[in-house]
């Protein structure tokens, strides 16, 4: 009797502290399309010191999944879409994939890997149906991969989609349904990741919304609970997250799937590239987003709350700008794990940056006082720093939007160095500019100093060292002799 009193009161110890993890579950992206990427082991640590213990990787990256290895951290780990293909044609093609980037990880790592993200939002209207007839096949051949591999009830298939797979007729939550030309595919998915104990992952973008539409009423973007209400019968939603998200839970009891899980697999705000991409509209909404996870708060549809990945982590600075200058911008953390706006998560505990980074010496490249702006070299030279390196910030409403013409063209030349490792040669643009250790940075425009890739390569467990700075060492030499050479190219300027 006293052995059981003694488990009861340990338990009920125990249940808020269980509560509070729960409570404080974070997930995150993190994405790795980075010229200087921080390595593996940093990254981890980052997480671990945030609060993190879900990560979602967009693909099976070497150094992320090993730097992951016994940590603890929850990992999905996605297959890009121009796999879907060789994936759907051969369940070998996904018995090798699962061999190698999810049995071995598991075996020989300790990675702890519980989803595979099988494509990423394949059925975007932008792609005009190109996966459409690939996606279902490769998810059913990495089911039955993992369940040769004898992951099938600890690894579990998902396909992270984007919003637009659903819609609403009239406007409202309730009028939700799957898209009507791609209905009968949603079902067969939903119903075989149903039955096979997945989960379906939906991408859902606030920002998106407000930015596509002029009319869009910003306060509903947030969750301030200050926007005007759209009202749906008894249920008057506030902020947009909800209304999207429930209108995804009417779609789904409509098809017959009351019951299905759900998890928020990117949901987020940029801070750059963009007028309405800034560091106070990125805090106030991730925010209002932490304080609902930190509460365990569902929607008026679905109370029970979803598992939600932030994203993202990290600034990718080589990442695809297609859909706009703020792609690269989306990370809680600059390129190099530094904090960029205050955060409070569990307990009051605020953001901390990455430790133990290492950085290239502080200089600078910039245009060179006796240059003329009106020197016909400088578009050239300007055009090649940008083609070669990020310089999103630099565009209408961005961070580096104020700054003078000579300064324009100096943070463009500095992003190229940098890029470039500062290395001789990189900062030779026609005789137009030259080095300096004073830091030409104004106001809220920055002017980088890039990480030290080479003084971390002995810390990540890589079999590939320095072969990122080999890639990168023929580009630039490449480029800065085209710039040498003053080809001609359209200005940028």
């Amino acid at each position: 009797m006293g052995i059981h009193a003694a488990i009861f009161w340990l338990l009920l110890l125990l249940y808020p502290f269980h509560e509070a993890l729960l409570a404080g579950a974070l997930g995150c992206n993190w994405g790795t399309r980075s010229s200087h990427p921080l390595p593996g082991d940093i990254v981890v640590r980052l997480l671990k010191d945030n609060g993190f213990d879900k990560v979602k990787l967009f693909e099976a990256d070497p150094k992320a999944l090993r730097a992951l290895g016994r940590s603890g951290i929850e990992v999905m780990v996605g297959i890009p879409n121009e796999f879907l293909a060789p994936m759907a044609s051969s369940v070998a093609v996904a018995e090798q994939w699962v061999t190698q980037n999810v049995s071995a990880y598991i075996s020989r790592y300790g990675v702890n890997i519980t989803h595979v993200a099988v494509g990423n939002e394949p059925f975007l209207k932008t792609y005009m149906g190109k996966f459409q007839r690939t996606t279902f096949p490769a998810l059913q051949n990495i089911q039955a991969a993992l369940i040769k591999a004898g992951l099938g009830r600890q690894v579990k298939a998902t396909v992270p989609l984007n919003a637009d797979v659903y819609q609403a007729s009239n406007g409202l939550p309730s009028g939700g349904d799957f898209r009507p030309d791609i209905k009968d595919l949603m079902i067969a998915i939903i119903k075989f990741l149903q039955d096979n104990g997945g989960t379906l992952t939906i991408n859902i973008y606030p920002f998106l919304s407000l930015d596509a539409d002029p009319n869009f009423p910003i306060d509903y973007a947030f969750f301030s609970g200050s926007a005007a209400p759209v009202v749906d019968g008894s249920i008057s939603y506030s902020n947009v997250f909800e209304a999207n998200y429930d209108t995804l839970i009417w779609a789904l009891e409509k098809n017959g799937f009351e019951s299905m899980p759900v998890i928020v697999g990117e949901i987020g705000w940029p801070t750059d590239g963009n007028p309405k991409a800034n560091l106070d509209y990125a805090r106030k909404f991730n925010q209002g987003l932490l304080n609902r996870i930190m509460k365990r708060q569902g929607t008026p549809k679905r109370p029970t709350p979803p598992d939600i990945y932030l994203f993202g982590l990290i600034d990718e600075d080589v990442k695809s700008i297609q859909p706009g200058n703020f792609e690269r911008h989306w990370g809680i953390f600059y390129y190099d794990g530094t904090v960029k706006y205050p955060l409070v998560l569990e307990n009051g505990q605020n953001l901390v940056p990455a430790k133990g980074v290492k950085y290239l010496s502080k200089q600078w490249c910039v245009l060179s006082p006796e240059a003329s702006i009106t020197d016909p070299g400088i578009a050239d030279s300007v055009n090649y720093a940008c083609q070669y390196a990020d310089c999103t910030s630099l565009g209408y409403g961005s961070s580096c939007n104020e700054l003078d013409a000579r300064s324009n063209i100096s943070y463009a030349l500095n992003q190229f160095y940098q890029v470039a490792d500062q290395q001789k040669g990189a900062c030779n643009f026609s005789n137009l500019s030259l080095t300096t250790n004073i830091d030409p940075s104004q106001g809220r425009c920055k002017f980088e100093i890039m990480i030290d890739v080479g003084k971390h390569e002995t810390s990540v467990n890589s079999g590939a060292k320095g072969s990122a700075r080999i890639r990168w060492n023929a580009v630039v030499a490449m480029v800065v002799s085209a710039v040498l050479l003053s080809s001609t190219s359209s200005g940028f300027l």
